[in-house]
C-alpha cells in the first residue's frame, strides 16, 4: 500500500439488469472490497449486450481511472458478446486461450461430459490476456491492460474478485467517523454545508433517517488523514451541542 491515490470504475453488463429481470449484487461487494484495501470506486455503469455500447464505456473509463472491472458476459452462450467487445475496445483479436481450453478440457473430462463448442467460448479472450483465477467454475476472467473481465454469477466473481485483489496497487485507505444526530438535515444543513467548506481535506455526507414520527440524520466525515477527520467532527459536534441549546422544531 502507497500514499497515492488509486481509483476504479465499474462496467455491469447484462440486458437483464436493465430489465430488472436480475438485481446486481455485484456492485456492492466490489466497493466494499475496493474500500476495504484503498481503492476509491469512483464510478459504476450498467450497459446491455450491446457491443458498441461496451466498447464505449470501457474505453472512456480506462482512460480516466486506474482500474476498470466489469461484471457479466462471459458465459457460453451467443449473447455472452464481453470478450468480443474488450478485445475490440483494446485493438487485439478475441481468440481461443490455449491454456483456458486446457483447464476446461480438463474438468469436462473428469465429469464425464462433452467439452461442446459452446463451453469453448468461455476460452476466448483478448490476445495478450492474463487469466484471473476462477475456483468455483474453472472457466477463467481475464486481465488486459488496466481493464479486469469477470463473471456475473455473484459467487463467482467474488471468488474471482478474491483471486485478482492481491495482485492490485493499493492506496491509502479511506477512514470514516460517524456522529448521531438528532435533528433532520433541513434543520443541519446550512452549518453542515459551512463546516464542509472549512474542511477540505474531507468528504462530510448526511444520512436521514424517519422512525415514523421525527427524523434524524447520520453524520459520515470521510477522508484519508485521521487529524482532518477529528477536527471536522468536532466542529460538528460543537455545531449538534449549539443546535441542542436552541431547540427548535426538527422537521426535515
Amino acid at each position: 500500500m502507497s500514499n497515492a491515490i488509486v481509483t476504479a470504475a465499474m462496467v455491469a453488463i447484462g440486458d437483464e439488469l436493465l430489465s430488472g429481470r436480475t438485481k446486481d449484487k455485484n456492485i456492492g461487494h466490489l466497493a466494499d472490497m475496493l474500500t476495504a484495501v484503498g481503492i476509491d470506486l469512483e464510478e459504476v455503469r450498467i450497459v446491455g449486450d450491446d457491443e458498441c455500447a461496451i466498447v464505449k464505456a470501457v474505453n472512456e473509463l480506462r482512460s480516466v481511472y486506474t482500474y476498470v472491472f466489469t461484471s457479466g458476459g462471459i458465459g457460453p452462450t451467443h449473447d455472452d458478446i464481453t470478450a468480443d467487445a474488450i478485445s475490440k475496445a483494446l485493438g487485439v483479436p478475441c481468440e481461443h486461450d490455449e491454456k483456458a481450453l486446457e483447464l476446461m478440457r480438463a474438468v469436462y473430462r473428469s465429469r464425464d461430459m462433452e467439452f461442446t463448442e459452446s463451453r469453448k467460448r468461455m476460452a476466448r479472450m483478448p490476445k495478450g490476456a492474463e487469466h484471473i483465477v476462477n475456483p468455483v467454475s474453472i472457466a477463467p476472467g481475464f486481465t488486459i491492460g488496466n481493464v479486469h473481465v469477470m463473471a456475473g454469477v455473484p459467487s463467482v466473481f467474488q471468488a474471482m474478485l478474491d483471486s485478482l485483489l492481491p495482485t492490485l496497487k493499493t492506496g491509502a485507505k479511506i477512514q470514516s467517523v460517524a456522529v448521531n444526530c438528532p435533528f433532520g438535515e433541513g434543520t443541519i444543513g446550512d452549518p453542515l454545508a459551512a463546516i464542509q467548506n472549512e474542511n477540505r481535506e474531507t468528504v462530510i455526507g448526511s444520512y436521514p433517517q424517519f422512525d415514523g414520527t421525527t427524523f434524524s440524520t447520520q453524520i459520515v466525515i470521510r477522508g484519508r488523514d485521521a487529524a482532518a477527520i477529528e477536527a471536522a467532527a468536532a466542529q460538528v459536534r460543537q455545531m449538534l451541542d449549539l443546535l441542542q441549546s436552541k431547540p427548535e422544531k426538527t422537521a426535515r
